[in-house]
Order: structure tokens, then C-alpha cells, then sequence
């Protein structure tokens, strides 16, 4: 193999981790691979126990992010033949926010035997939704105090984020909040684990924790009115110095070198969450470019050179992914993960027989089939809230909704209404941009779906009526953490000075592009009107059957897992 310079990027998803080893020339992948996590996500019961949880839990290992690094990383300088040597920096990202209660060692409590069996002990993952009753507890005082922070996250915060989990513990497992010596962030754990420093990036904490360069944190007084033991939070469990995305975290450990076949004192990049480093993956640097990262969520990016308010959105941050930059964040709860629900729980056997005799895969047959329909065809219209729904409602006791079933709906039928639900829901957020006045002028889009899926992202081209541009790999997120990496290096050693630098040399888009139908906008212009109503009817207050029914349903499982205990 030739000698050069290069760089790894690893990003933690839902489901695996996935790293690359970059040229930092041109950002081509010279090796790929995937780690999928050993444990999943959790969502059940905890490993190797009879401890059930609750509804709306989602946890993790977190020796299950290591294995990423004592597998995937070795593989990439095995496979691809190159010098450690010529490996001159390493960056990650993941998903957010993903929080660890750790001990004074950094060690998750969830090793610790006497907490283990605690689910709070537990990573949560970004989609535990468990946390709703303290979020809204949260946006209501927060509401009544007029708090100037909060119209940076769209005049709601998320259930999905830092506060609210770490509050969820403080209530219902004071224990293990007053065992946890910091709450963190996935990401600062893991170059934390690489460096032996804590270092907490600030696309996280500006993102997920309400943190602001010139503000710092919300006041102790609000704190306070949430509750007298959060009075500290921040100097306490959230202690630690934030440092800019692109700038180090450390160097590489020895032991953590030896583990990963690389050598000690490598440059490690501070952390940042997965959507956002795939807009430096796509080389996009400058405003008015909406960057869709579609995977088990989606995430709709956006930079630009001032501050607005947007409804619903997950946040705004100056500096939060290029440096001069505001970068705008808002997002769907469930899109690969609703196409996978369907496939999974919903599609019938003579599907699975039939795709299995054509030598094809279940999505490989309802693409095809979903393809063969015109739009409207169906009768067909979904609400894409199976996960909650994130922008514009921060809502997550919202539901999904399939309308227009009869007893001759077809499964392929209700794979292309979902299809289009999600683009309807990706529309409502471009349109709230441009209503707050920001300039969307492109489309872009990563991540597995816009690869593996043409008609899912002809769908979109329609219903959003602009042209899509589509990212050259789909590692996107991970080639931008190898930029993380290429930055963090700096210059002197082969790398480069600036983000913006490195992401135009090494982000890639692809020369083709999905252009709207101009037939099939005009059909969809119908249904998106459709689509607005349910979206005001059951995600505004007008008929609140979603929120009772899952309040119902918590009452009912709660009831049966004490039965089941007791038994």
C-alpha cells in the first residue's frame, strides 16, 4: 500500500458502530467496517436478569461501544494494509443524546455490581423516552419563567435530552444520582476512554444540555424550581471544560493504543453528535444547504450566519459544527425504524415467500411494488409518529396513524404511505425553517436509505419538490469524524488547520440527483394539505387520544409487571 496520511472516523449509531480510515487527501475510504453492538438496544428487560422496565426505556452497554474499538479499528489497518504510522488522527461521533452515569474512574455504573441491576445504572440512549413527564415539567416552568434559552430549542426541549434523563434518575433512582459522579455524554465517555481526560464537546452541550458559549448553563434558580438537589447540576454531575469540535481531546493512552493497534499519543478529536458531523462528510461549510441524515431518525441540518427562532426544533448553536456558523438541528423520531417496524411486525408470510423465490429482500419486493403506484393510488395517508414525533411538536406520548385502510389494502400499500409520511413530516420542517426566514437554496441527503432506496428519496424529490443531492458514501457521518480527526492533527503533522478546510477536500457528493416529478408535486400538494390536518387535529390539542391511550396502556403493563413479580 502507498504511503500517506490518513485518518479514522468512527460513528456510534443505534444499532453498531461503523469506522472508516480516510485519505485525507480526498476523503475517499481506503477500509470500511462495522461492529453491531452485542447487546442492541435494550428496551425489555436488562441483560442476563429478570429486571423488566418500564415503557419508553431504551439503554445500552457501554462495553458494547468498546467492542467497536477493539474490533472495527484493528480490521481497518489489517484490511486496507496501511502504517499505523501514517494514521495521523482519530475522531468520532454519536448519536445524541446518548448519557452514561459514570463513577470517579469514569467507570458506567452498570459495572459496578451493586448497581447493575438498576436500570438507571444503564446507558440512555437518545430515543429513551421515559423522561416525558419531567420534560414537560421542564418546558412549563421554563414557559412561565420566560427563560431566554429556551427559544433556541424552538420554544419546547425534547424528552431526548440531557436534563430530563438526569432528572428521570434524581426521581425515580436518587441512589444512583448521588453514586454518579458525572453524567456524560457517549461521546465524551468514549474519548474519554481514548485520552483519560474528560473533555465535553460543545455541539453536545449546546445541543443536548442547553449550554450557550456566552450564557453557560440555564441559572441555578430555575435549577432549583425543577428541584432543590438539581440546584448544582451543572458544577457537579456536568462539570468539566467544553472545547470546540475540531479541537483535541488528547492523545492516545497506551493501553487504549495497544487495544486498537494503533500508536500511543495519537491526536484524538473532541467528540461531536453523528448528524452533525455528516454535514462536514458532505463538505457543506456554507448557509442555505438543509443536509437530511437519514437513518434510524432523521436529522434536517442547517448552517447559517444568523440566529432565528424555529418552531419545534431540536436547537440552534453558534460554532456548534462550523466554526462563524449558527448550525440548526431539527429532526423526525422514527424513519428507518418505522420502515423496519413494518417489515418486521407487519408484513405477511406470502410476502416473504414470494421476495424469498425472486432471490430478492423484503425491501427489495415492497420498493418494487410500492414503486408500481401512482401517488393517491392507495387511498392511503400515514402520520409518521410511531417514535414520537421530534420537530416541530416535541411530543413523545404522540403515535403513528395509518387512515384509508380497507379490506383490500395491500402491504405495499401501507409500505409507500409510510414512505410518504415521512417525507410529509421532513417538509413540515423545511417549510418552519423557511418561515423563521432562513434560506433553504439545496437539499442534500446520507445516510443507508438514500443509498439503498431510490424510490424513498424520489418520494422525497416529490413531495418536498426540489432537487436531492445524494453523499458519495454511506459513512457519511463517520468520513466526518475522520475530518474531526484530520483537523484535530493539525496542520504541522499532515492534517488540516480548519473544519471548513478539511470538509471541502474531503466530503463527497454524488453526480446524480433525485429531480422532482412535476405530476406527481401536484398530487402530493394534495396530500400534504391532508397530512397538515391530522398533523394540527392530533398533535395540537384538538383530540388528545393518543397521549390518553399510551397513558392507559402504562397503567395496564405496570399493573402486569407487578403481578409478574410478585408471581
Amino acid at each position: 500500500m502507498k504511503r500517506g496520511k490518513y485518518a479514522i472516523g468512527i460513528d456510534f449509531g443505534t444499532e453498531s458502530g461503523r469506522a472508516v480510515l480516510v485519505d485525507i487527501t480526498n476523503g475517499w475510504e481506503v477500509s470500511t467496517h462495522v461492529t453491531v453492538y452485542p447487546h442492541g438496544v435494550i428496551t425489555e428487560k436488562l441483560p442476563e436478569s429478570d429486571i423488566y422496565l418500564d415503557s419508553d426505556f431504551a439503554l445500552q452497554d457501554p462495553d458494547d461501544y468498546l467492542e467497536v474499538l477493539r474490533n472495527s479499528v484493528p480490521h481497518l489497518l489489517k484490511e486496507s494494509g496501511i502504517h499505523a504510522e501514517d494514521v495521523i488522527g482519530i475522531g468520532i461521533d454519536f448519536t445524541s443524546n446518548t448519557m452514561i452515569p459514570v463513577d470517579r474512574n469514569l467507570q458506567p455504573l452498570c459495572r459496578d455490581a451493586d448497581w447493575r441491576k438498576n436500570p438507571h445504572s444503564w446507558v440512555k440512549l437518545w430515543k429513551h423516552h421515559a423522561t416525558q413527564e419531567e420534560t414537560e415539567k421542564i418546558n412549563r416552568f421554563a414557559i412561565q419563567r420566560n427563560e431566554p434559552w429556551l427559544k433556541r430549542y424552538g420554544g419546547r426541549i425534547s424528552s431526548e435530552w440531557m436534563i430530563p434523563k438526569c432528572w428521570q434518575i434524581l426521581n425515580e433512582a436518587p441512589e444512583i444520582y448521588q453514586a454518579a459522579d458525572l453524567f456524560l455524554e457517549a461521546s465524551d465517555w468514549i474519548t474519554a476512554q481514548m485520552t483519560g481526560q474528560v473533555k465535553r464537546n460543545n455541539c453536545a452541550a449546546g445541543f443536548k444540555s442547553f449550554w450557550h458559549p456566552e450564557e453557560g448553563y440555564p441559572s441555578k434558580d430555575f435549577f432549583s424550581l425543577l428541584d432543590s438537589k438539581l440546584a448544582d447540576i451543572t458544577e457537579t454531575k456536568l462539570r468539566g471544560p467544553i472545547a470546540r469540535i475540531g479541537s483535541k481531546a488528547g492523545y492516545l493512552r497506551p493501553e487504549m493504543a495497544e487495544i486498537m493497534g494503533l500508536y500511543p499519543g495519537l491526536p484524538v478529536a473532541v467528540g461531536m453528535i453523528d448528524a452533525h458531523a455528516a454535514v462536514l462528510g458532505m463538505g457543506v461549510v456554507t448557509p442555505g444547504k438543509m443536509v437530511m441524515v437519514m437513518g434510524t431518525s432523521t436529522c434536517h441540518m442547517l448552517l447559517s450566519r444568523e440566529e432565528r427562532e424555529v418552531e419545534g426544533i431540536s436547537g440552534v448553536v453558534k460554532d456548534g459544527i462550523i466554526p462563524g456558523l449558527y448550525a440548526y438541528e431539527a429532526g423526525q423520531s422514527a424513519v428507518g425504524d418505522l420502515f423496519a417496524w413494518f417489515v418486521k411486525r407487519c408484513v405477511p408470510a406470502y410476502v416473504y415467500e414470494d421476495a424469498k423465490s425472486k432471490q430478492i429482500s423484503i425491501y427489495e419486493w415492497l420498493e418494487r411494488e410500492a414503486g408500481r403506484l401512482k401517488p393517491g393510488e392507495s387511498g392511503l395517508l400515514a402520520l409518521d409518529w410511531h417514535n414520537g414525533n421530534r420537530s416541530p411538536l416535541d411530543n413523545a406520548d404522540l403515535s403513528g396513524l395509518v387512515i384509508g385502510n380497507t379490506l383490500l389494502t395491500k402491504p405495499e400499500e401501507i409500505y409507500r404511505a409510510l414512505l410518504e409520511a415521512t417525507a410529509f413530516g421532513a417538509r413540515v420542517i423545511l417549510e418552519e425553517y423557511e418561515k423563521s426566514g432562513l434560506e433553504v437554496n439545496e437539499l442534500y441527503a446520507c445516510g443507508g436509505l438514500p443509498h439503498r432506496n431510490r424510490l424513498l428519496m424520489q418520494i422525497y424529490a416529490d413531495i418536498m419538490n426540489r432537487e436531492i443531492k445524494i453523499s458519495e458514501t454511506e459513512f457519511t457521518p463517520a468520513v466526518g469524524a475522520a475530518i474531526l480527526g484530520a483537523v484535530a492533527a493539525g496542520k504541522t503533522n499532515g492534517g488540516y488547520e480548519t473544519l471548513a478546510e478539511a470538509a471541502m477536500n474531503m466530503g463527497r457528493i454524488k453526480n446524480v440527483s433525485f429531480k422532482p416529478i412535476p405530476e406527481h408535486v401536484k398530487i402530493y400538494n394534495e396530500l400534504y394539505q391532508e397530512y397538515l390536518l391530522l398533523q394540527n387535529y392530533f398533535g395540537r390539542g384538538m383530540n388528545d387520544v393518543m397521549g390518553r391511550l399510551k397513558k392507559l396502556k402504562d397503567r395496564i403493563k405496570s399493573i402486569n409487571n407487578t403481578h409478574s413479580i410478585k408471581v
